[in-house]
């Protein structure tokens, strides 16, 4: 955010080393156990619009049982939410509208997109199956019970619902649509996301990460220019273009070693 505003304080190793000392970066979600017979998704999304990840949260509403549905997709490359609404139930045609609408609105081409969920009645009914052939959107599904198998949009509901201002309960779906409008603004323009090397998400979904570096870039030149002796191993240089992304990235296979044995 100080390098978009043109300014240089420090590394970022120096902010994470003083957030530590006040207790202040949390610890890694806790791992997930694994079906040991079910398949691995392995998905791989090298720009915008090739992968999308979607899922469906609770809301509390005002009173005990009344909840209310947030379903959102997700870019599992840019981390932009591409769309997203709030209901009063789940409902296989709900979904149907949701994916409906936000391919047109992104002009997905027959071929090109696959649309990854979890395995919940309605990503898995045959109102979204029969839709997402008649769109030309190939399908995915995470292993049963792994929720670690749709990261992209379990990380976006926990960011959601530890915002500060996230509220206990909801007055009304109308409360909740209007909380998720003012999210859904900030998360897309105003988040500095670390999965995409500090960039907003609409600048990787649009393609204009690359500006945004170069400007960076320049500022860090010109910090290294004013006090070369801050910067003992060298000029300094932005985060790198967020690269793919994957989910289950497949692991490499292990070297085998062909020589004869003794």
């Amino acid at each position: 955010m100080l390098l978009d505003e043109g300014l240089y304080l420090a590394s970022e190793s120096t902010f994470y080393r003083i957030l530590r000392r006040h207790g202040e970066v949390g610890r890694d979600r806790r791992r997930q156990a694994t079906p040991a017979n079910a398949s691995v998704p392995h998905l791989f999304a090298d720009a915008p619009n090739r992968v999308w990840a979607w899922d469906i949260t609770k809301l509390r509403g005002p009173d005990k049982g009344i909840w209310y549905h947030l379903y959102t997709i997700i870019d599992i490359h840019s981390r932009y939410v591409v769309g997203w609404m709030v209901a009063t139930r789940e409902s296989a045609t709900l979904a149907r509208r949701l994916i409906t609408a936000t391919a047109r609105a992104q002009g997905i081409d027959e071929g090109t997109l696959t649309l990854h969920a979890d395995r919940g009645s309605s990503m898995r009914s045959k109102t979204v199956a029969e839709l997402l052939i008649d769109l030309g959107v190939a399908k995915s599904h995470s292993r049963p019970r792994t929720s670690n198998d749709n990261p992209y949009i379990e990380a976006s509901f926990k960011t959601l619902k530890y915002c500060p201002e996230f509220p206990g309960r909801f007055g009304s779906k109308e409360h909740a649509r209007q909380f998720c409008a003012g999210f859904y603004r900030w998360y897309n323009h105003d988040h500095y996301h670390s999965g995409i090397k500090y960039q907003h998400p609409v600048d990787v979904h649009y393609g204009r990460a690359a500006a945004v570096r170069d400007q960076r870039a320049a500022v860090l030149a010109a910090a290294h220019a004013a006090r070369p002796e801050r910067f003992p191993h060298g000029p300094p240089t932005p985060p790198a273009l967020p690269g793919p992304a994957w989910i289950n990235k497949p692991r490499p296979e292990p070297e085998t070693d062909n020589r004869a044995q003794n």
